[in-house]
Parts: C-alpha cells; sequence; structure tokens
C-alpha cells in the first residue's frame, strides 16, 4: 500500500522578507524619532505641583498636620 506524503511547503516569497525589513526600519525610525523629539521638544506647561520636587517654600505646619 503507497503511503502519502505531505506535499513540500512552498518557498518563502521574497516580499515576505523584504515587507519584514521594511516594518522593522519604520519602527526603528519612529523609535529614534520619538527620542530625539523627546529630548529637543520642552513641554507646554509647567510641571503639576503634586509632581514636583518639594521647595523649601513649604511649611513645616503643613507637613504635620497631614494637609
Amino acid at each position: 500500500m503507497a503511503r502519502h506524503r505531505r506535499p513540500p511547503a512552498p518557498p518563502a516569497a521574497p516580499t515576505d522578507r523584504s515587507s519584514r525589513r521594511l516594518a522593522a526600519g519604520l519602527l526603528l525610525t519612529s523609535a529614534l524619532a520619538a527620542s530625539v523629539l523627546a529630548a529637543v521638544v520642552t513641554p507646554a506647561a509647567p510641571p503639576a505641583p503634586d509632581r514636583s520636587p518639594p521647595s523649601a517654600g513649604t511649611s513645616d505646619l503643613a507637613q504635620q498636620s497631614g494637609h
């Protein structure tokens, strides 16, 4: 009795490899652009008061009372 064999897998299309390379290149380019923009552009508004480091102008009474 003859055995059935699996047909050979089709070879990977050359467009698959080039499209993956293009996607990887675009991802790298966008990450680099985001990093450069984050380093160069200054924020439009100052940080919120609860996000800034404590300054010397805070009173001891407010810190002790928990407000």
